[in-house]
């Protein structure tokens, strides 16, 4: 398609054009914002590596109702009303990865970004959350 033949388009298409244009922006904007936020998204396999290798401490931010049903095996739960970074339990996580988790990947960005402005150094986020999780065929664990 030749400049002539796009610009011809765009002024026959009003709307479509406008349309691709702010779709175009958002697009560009969400990716240079996730570059900015201080910590690294996941994968549930990646997130089994870190916890493998790495032992990761990881953060479930979920309702407490949530965590009972079902949680990665051995996270810590800290209610997101009650979350602090410079909590007992994370202020001696500073240096070590740390991963935040929620039902669905939500709620736990917020807490992420709080750590990594507080200092943490390695801060993880699993994407999709617990759904990803268990979706990946993952085992969790039941109660406290």
């Amino acid at each position: 398609m030749s400049l002539a033949e796009l610009l011809a388009f765009a002024g026959q298409s009003p709307l479509l054009s406008a349309l691709f244009v702010v779709l175009t922006a958002a697009i560009v904007y969400t990716e240079i914002a996730r570059l900015f936020t201080g910590y690294k998204r996941v994968t549930p396999a990646q997130l089994t590596d870190l916890i493998n290798r790495e032992s990761a401490l990881v953060v479930d931010v979920s309702a407490i109702a949530d965590f009972e049903k079902g949680h990665i095996l051995g996270s810590k739960h800290v209610a997101m009303s009650q979350f602090d970074p410079e909590n007992k339990l994370l202020a001696k996580a500073k240096e070590l990865p740390v991963a935040v988790v929620c039902r669905s990947g939500q709620t736990a960005g917020g807490a992420a970004a709080r750590l990594h402005k507080a200092g943490f150094t390695r801060v993880y986020l699993l994407e999709g959350g617990i759904n990803a999780w268990t979706q990946a065929d993952l085992p969790l664990t039941k109660g406290r």
